[in-house]
């Protein structure tokens, strides 16, 4: 029963529940936690990474990428690309039926709200200043963070042993906490392809009510940027480890 695949459809689509129910509790009108601000989403996003790898390694996937990105950087950094579409396929679908969780569990909210793109900010990410080579680069650069240090955190180069068993999810979701809050204000931070197309075209899908277009004239930032600056770390992953 238990499987890498599974593992990561199930990690990605709880963190989906939990990161973009938080957006949804935060946006939605009639929400005991409406315009509780972004600490909290920034707070719950962390812990919903959290959540999503210790799932994804409950159901098989030792590997808890939850992110085509994470997974084709460390393709880059070991030289084996057999895990990356696999995985991804898992990603986009756990996302995607993720998001259609959350649709359901706000079910009697989205007719109660009013503002079109708040509702579609609980599927997708929206740019605060809508400068596509700035928001590309934005992602890029939140994305290089992500596999860097999440990079160190397993590294022998860093710890001889690795990290302590267990340990990794939780600094993995302290720095998704600290990414967040430095560098998410611009974009959003999807830093995940899947995190942002799988619950876009949930939005585009879905029969939510009141709801606007889904934005496609800006997808591509969400997918593109996180893949270039994965790409742009798992080389660097990998001449560290190839010299060393």
């Amino acid at each position: 029963m238990r499987s890498p695949m599974l593992g990561e459809f199930m990690g990605t689509m709880m963190m989906i529940l939990l990161g973009d129910g938080v957006v949804a509790g935060v946006l939605l009108k009639k929400s005991k936690a409406e315009n509780a601000g972004w600490m909290v989403i920034t707070a719950a996003w962390a812990f919903a990474v959290l959540c999503g790898i210790f799932t994804a390694m409950l159901f098989g996937s030792l590997d808890g990428h939850l992110s085509p990105a994470i997974t084709l950087a460390f393709a880059i950094e070991s030289g084996s690309y057999a895990k990356l579409l696999p995985y991804a396929a898992a990603q986009f679908s756990g996302a995607f039926c993720g998001a259609i969780l959350v649709w359901l569990f706000y079910y009697p909210h989205w007719k109660l709200t009013e503002d079109a793109e708040a509702k579609r900010a609980v599927f997708c990410t929206i740019p605060a200043i809508r400068a596509y080579r700035w928001n590309l680069f934005c992602e890029a650069i939140a994305t290089f963070v992500l596999v860097i240090v999440a990079g160190a955190m397993s590294s022998k180069l860093v710890l001889s042993n690795g990290a302590a068993a267990g340990l990794s999810p939780y600094l993995v979701g302290c720095l998704v906490w600290g990414i967040g809050l430095s560098l998410g204000g611009t974009t959003g931070y999807a830093i995940n392809p899947a995190r942002d197309l799988g619950p876009r075209l949930a939005h585009a899908l879905l029969p939510i009510a009141g709801k606007a277009g889904s934005d496609w004239g800006y997808a591509w930032i969400p997918i593109l940027g996180p893949v270039l600056g994965a790409a742009a770390a798992g080389w660097v992953l990998h001449i560290l480890h190839f010299v060393s």
